[in-house]
């Protein structure tokens, strides 16, 4: 494999964030909000994951394009990720904007395409194209340095996952003779081959992609010519450079990232479901997290919220306000209540007596006296009256309108208010 960036001392680059996405498997979270910018772990919206990577890694000028239901995401770009324009860095939020016919983006890949200008602008040698909806940490310019020692045109990070989770991912197989080649894609297989050395793994892409810029603008008017494309970045432009034999596999667990430890070191999670947003938030609570999120070597960065330290009152008896094995967010008042294995976001409420057991509370929840929560999401805004109770009935919950997950999770969308039980 050859490439123009090869021996360049200090590539440009732009990174290009995908952050289009409807995420229709994360509703009610994404009812009104893109996925990028639902809220996790406390303070932060999932796309602030990407974006520190990518800040962390030394890439500053950074695009976001944003399309499904992106006033939120928009809003969270602005405030939060301001960069020094004195020194030419950005982060920018680009909406769809029909700018070459009467389309929205079609795919990724499309997005892209629409948005060649972009490139046309900045002139980068090398593009990083990530997702904006994964949670890990990520050192990219180590990946670019792999990519221009290889001389490939493209570069797919990929990690290894469960062979049973296979059709969940784009599945690589690399070449016997070079194992940073790729040897085929596949997208989303029903049964592939597992890895030599690991019968019940696959290596799955992780939808992080370094190219370099002649050759993406090549692959992408290509793309958008051929009727027959779903316009799409691992189903069709991966596929195309494979083809070429001139696309290269980077592996995740040869990222060392400042501060990891060993239990986090290649940790990758795909939060597109609300099973796996929720255990997502459960690696967080651990007293050895396997996220770590207080690796402030490579820190998470995400906007001040301007809150006031979160508040723990009564200390009678029957009467204690406390929190064990749980994150607890600024503005957050627990007010005699109890709190276990649970992730509590800015200016939650809880008064005396209630309780909150292995449970996601986004911000401004307010739960009354006597309440009880266990395995449930609960969005912004929800207020659970006194003596409610969420996620100990399941079909009651189901009755009541809620989402139940396949592992019996209860979800509750935004500003519900929950009435105290009837005796039934």
């Amino acid at each position: 494999m050859t490439s123009n960036v090869v021996g360049m001392a200090a590539p440009r680059v732009l990174a290009i964030v995908l952050a289009g996405g409807e995420g229709n498997r994360l509703k009610p979270l994404t009812e009104h909000r893109a996925k990028p910018a639902v809220p996790f772990g406390g303070i932060y919206r999932l796309v602030d994951f990407a974006l520190s990577n990518l800040a962390n890694s030394g890439y500053l000028k950074i695009v976001v394009m944003t399309q499904y239901k992106s006033h939120s995401l928009d809003n969270h770009i602005a405030r939060t990720w301001r960069m020094s324009t004195l020194l030419g860095n950005y982060v920018s939020s680009v909406p769809a904007q029909q700018r070459i016919d009467k389309n929205w983006y079609l795919g990724s890949a499309d997005a892209i395409y629409q948005n060649l200008h972009l490139l046309d602008d900045e002139r980068p040698d090398i593009v990083v194209v990530v997702g904006a909806d994964h949670v890990y940490r990520m050192d990219f310019s180590q990946m670019v340095d792999q990519h221009i020692e290889t001389g490939a045109d493209i570069t797919v990070a990929a990690i290894r996952q469960p062979i049973a989770e296979a059709d969940q991912f784009g599945v690589i197989q690399t070449d016997d003779k070079d194992p940073r080649k790729i040897a085929a894609f596949l997208e989303k297989p029903k049964n592939p081959e597992p890895l030599p050395d690991a019968p019940d793994k696959v290596l799955a892409s992780m939808g992080n992609y370094v190219i370099s810029t002649d050759a993406l603008i090549d692959a992408i008017k290509a793309d958008a010519d051929n009727p027959d494309s779903k316009h799409d970045m691992g189903g069709d432009i991966v596929p195309a450079f494979v083809n070429k034999g001139t696309a290269a596999v980077y592996d995740f667990r040869d990222n060392d990232v400042d501060g990891s430890a060993d239990v986090d070191r290649d940790y990758w999670r795909d939060v597109g479901t609300l099973d796996s947003f929720y255990d997502a938030h459960m690696d967080l609570i651990a007293v050895a997290p396997v996220f770590n999120l207080y690796n402030s070597e490579w820190p998470v960065y995400t906007g001040y919220t301007g809150l006031p330290p979160a508040k723990f009152v009564h200390a009678g008896p029957g009467r204690l306000g406390h929190a064990a094995d749980s994150i607890v967010s600024p503005g957050v008042i627990v007010s005699g209540a109890t709190v276990t294995g649970s992730v509590l976001s800015p200016g939650v409420k809880l008064n005396s007596w209630s309780s909150v057991s292995r449970s996601v509370l986004m911000d401004e929840v307010y739960v009354g006296r006597h309440a009880q929560i266990d395995r449930a999401i609960i969005d912004k805004n929800v207020v659970v009256e006194e003596g409610a109770r969420v996620g100990l009935d399941p079909e009651h919950d189901q009755a009541r309108g809620f989402t139940i997950t396949e592992s019996g999770l209860t979800v509750v969308p935004k500003g519900v208010i929950i009435p105290a039980d009837r005796p039934r």
